[in-house]
């Protein structure tokens, strides 16, 4: 077996891993990248990136939906299933490949093969034995395996992603962020949709009211919603699914022509022998320290998925340069997830940034809290909005924002205003003493605080 040395190694060609190599090459060390899928990783190949192609076309009907409240006569859409996967798969062709470009332009050496630790500071790839001063764990995530009867016969997102064939009715296990926004795309498609969550709501780490706006626009377009229920099994019925769970102590059962997981997804780690690394884990979750190190073995970083932090792919990247920058500078920076916004894709979108409202009492804070529905302002019934909300939560001793939360609105883009404050330091008189643009719907903010 061939045996080589390096600086850096990082497991994992996603988000995480190319952050890493930005600080490490600029500091001319010799750094290995080693991945068995497409570069890029999730995000870009089987996630967000091919998601927001389907969210947009669901965006679309959505519009065409509302053409009589600007006076348009239109007839009704007609969606080409397979020829927007094929637009999809067309939109991403190419990610691989210009991030093979890139890893050869900043002269990282890529392997494709799977990875595996042999030792502390030692990787297996292939024939190749590689021993490296710092080796980087980002490796992304995977689906959570849900404990039922018949879980085989349920896909993924991937599935959801790739199939080119719409099924006329899906239920999705798990009220996460996967079936809210799949479900969006496939009910404005005509799909039939059901939901079933073992907890109490959906999205329970969101806050409570924002989700509780999601919740009934995702009814007012036909979703079906069954939080606290159990699943117990998924089985064949003459060339269906049927999902059997229990609610309020009583079974019932629902058709479907797909069972999607979207219980959400899990460190990608299972494969990679952390054990032989001397790495402390309780499985898929990774102990580090608070600067992205392994608890029991400093030379191992990890980032992006496979941490504790949201599995955003920004995140990934803010990581990922963070780990590099340790390994070249020593560990001194620690990270830093205020202020960081994120997006639930829904139709309309669901955008939060920093504390809940719950949170913020946990927190003994004392805030204003600032609570609108838009429905009737002006910038709302010109657009035909169906739902526009939000929530500002202002520390009242600092004047500066702690969270906010919104529900359409354009609030997929304003959020990140609230973010950009949030990290600066803007106080909440500030951002409302802002002169925006007029007519937009950032023009709302100063209203919306």
């Amino acid at each position: 077996m061939q045996r080589e040395t390096c600086d850096v190694l990082i497991i994992g060609g996603g988000n995480a891993g190319f952050g890493v190599t930005v600080p490490t090459r600029a500091a001319g060390m010799k750094v290995v990248m080693v991945e068995a899928r497409d570069l890029g990783g999730t995000c870009p190949n089987r996630g967000c990136t091919p998601k927001k192609v389907l969210v947009a076309a669901a965006h679309a009907l959505h519009e065409i939906g509302q053409a009589h409240v600007h006076c348009i006569s239109v007839g009704k859409p007609v969606l080409d299933w397979g020829a927007l996967i094929d637009r999809e798969k067309e939109l991403i062709s190419g990610i691989p490949d210009s991030l093979a470009e890139t890893l050869e332009t900043r002269g990282v050496e890529f392997i494709r093969d799977r990875a595996k630790f042999v030792g502390a500071n030692e990787v297996e790839a292939g024939r190749r034995r590689i021993e490296a001063k710092h080796i980087v764990i980002a490796t992304g995530s995977k689906p959570r395996p849900l404990p039922i009867e018949g879980a085989e016969l349920m896909i993924t997102s991937d599935e959801v992603l790739s199939e080119r064939e719409r099924p006329q009715s899906v239920v999705f296990i798990g009220g996460g962020v996967i079936a809210l926004e799949f479900g969006h795309v496939y009910a404005r498609a005509g799909t039939k949709v059901t939901i079933l969550e073992v907890l109490p709501r959906l999205l329970p780490a969101l806050d409570e009211d924002a989700v509780e706006e999601v919740r009934k626009e995702s009814e007012r377009i036909g979703i079906k919603v069954h939080p606290g229920v159990t699943v117990r099994r998924v089985e064949t019925a003459g060339g269906r699914l049927r999902t059997i769970f229990e609610d309020g102590g009583k079974e019932h059962a629902v058709e479907s022509d797909r069972v999607v997981n979207g219980a959400g997804r899990i460190a990608n780690v299972a494969e990679i022998d952390l054990d032989a690394g001397k790495i402390a884990h309780d499985g898929f979750r990774i102990a580090v320290d608070d600067y992205l190190r392994s608890k029991t073995n400093p030379a191992v970083y990890v980032c992006g998925d496979v941490t504790a932090s949201p599995q955003l792919s920004p995140v990934a990247t803010y990581e990922g340069r963070l780990v590099g920058r340790n390994i070249v500078e020593g560990a001194k920076h620690k990270p830093d997830y205020a202020g960081l916004p994120s997006s639930v894709y829904t139709v309309p979108a669901l955008a939060t940034v920093g504390l809940s409202e719950a949170k913020a009492k946990e927190q003994g804070l004392k805030t204003r809290v600032q609570v609108n529905d838009m429905e009737y302002w002006f910038s709302t019934r010109t657009f035909a909005e169906t739902v526009a909300w939000s929530k500002i939560i202002v520390e009242e001793d600092t004047d500066r924002v702690v969270g906010a939360h919104l529900v359409g609105h354009a609030g997929e883009e304003l959020i990140n205003v609230f973010g950009l404050a949030m990290k600066h330091g803007i106080t909440a008189t500030e951002i409302r003493d802002f002169v925006y643009a007029y007519p937009t719907f950032s023009a709302d903010i100063k209203s919306m605080l």
